[in-house]
């Protein structure tokens, strides 16, 4: 594990929040977060050390510039520190706080306590290094998604239903695992939950266990859908992928192969000048989109089989 971290600070205006978020990602950064400043919004983000060097701070900076000139805002400015491995895990965490998201959920740190009466699906999250706080666009599109999507369910701790007992959902990046425990509390029986990222894996596993949720229900597993198909009994009821364009449309033919003529699936990480060619590549495998939903520069697609 490393011992030193890059700090980030970008001074912003507030409507190149989530474009930052996103090219902060990309950039392989780990832990990011935000708060106002007057008019302006500073995001802070994370990074080991060893990931990059003076040049490609530099390059991040001139990115961040382009990204905001492209879409008539004023350029962002970047600055940067070092900071000793104990202080990055636990700096960003005081400006995160707890936030509702669509018309059911909460989303808690699991640092700060509970609230004492809500009639919300409480996620408690602690993500760590995982992408997937509930902040960023993309994942709160998701989880409004999976709300229309699982209304008609009996909420996890209900009395279960025939409905309820064959639903199974897959969740294609789970990250942080917001969306998997997202689906188990509307009602899902069983979501099987995939990343490439082993520290992704390992903050759902302990996101999974803060939110009271059995193995039975959530089953994390390194890797993607390769090996869900190996994990899966039958093909899927639900899908939902929060990752980026270029590698939903790669995945397509994929996640085509472990679905059935009834199953619907829930798209994001997708840039709106992006969405026609997620949404080509869907119909040339039988996929329809009912629904495009879109926050900011963000967009998802809700789609079904044809």
């Amino acid at each position: 594990m490393t011992n030193t971290w890059w700090e980030l600070k970008i001074l912003c205006e507030p409507d190149l929040e989530d474009s930052i978020f996103w090219r902060l990602e990309n950039f392989g950064c780990r832990g990011t977060a935000s708060e106002s400043k007057g008019n302006s919004a500073q995001v802070k983000a994370y990074l080991p050390q060893f990931q990059a060097q003076l040049l490609d701070l530099a390059a991040l900076s001139l990115w961040l510039r382009q990204d905001a000139l492209c879409v008539g805002l004023s350029a962002p400015t970047l600055h940067w520190d070092l900071i000793d491995e104990e202080d990055w895990a636990t700096s960003w965490k005081q400006y995160w706080h707890p936030q509702e998201i669509g018309d059911r959920f909460l989303i808690n740190p699991a640092w700060l306590p509970l609230p004492e009466a809500s009639d919300r699906l409480v996620i408690r999250l602690d993500p760590g290094v995982a992408f997937g706080t509930g902040t960023h666009a993309t994942t709160q599109l998701c989880l409004e998604s999976l709300e229309m999507r699982l209304n008609g369910l009996p909420p996890l701790f209900g009395d279960k239903s025939e409905k309820q007992e064959r639903l199974v959902i897959a969740d294609i990046g789970c990250g942080s695992g917001i969306l998997s425990i997202g689906a188990v509390l509307l009602g899902a029986e069983k979501v099987y939950a995939v990343d490439n990222d082993p520290l992704a894996v390992q903050s759902t596993i302990s996101n999974r266990t803060l939110n009271d949720i059995s193995a039975e229900r959530l089953e994390p597993a390194l890797g993607s859908v390769d090996v869900l198909t190996k994990l899966l009994e039958n093909p899927v009821d639900g899908i939902v992928c929060n990752i980026l364009a270029h590698v939903i449309i790669e995945l397509i033919p994929e996640i085509t192969a472990i679905a059935k003529p009834t199953t619907w699936a829930i798209f994001s990480g997708i840039l709106l000048d992006q969405s026609k060619a997620v949404a080509d590549a869907l119909e040339k495998h039988d996929w329809v989109v009912a629904t495009l939903w879109k926050r900011k520069e963000w967009c998802c697609l809700n789609v079904r089989r044809s």
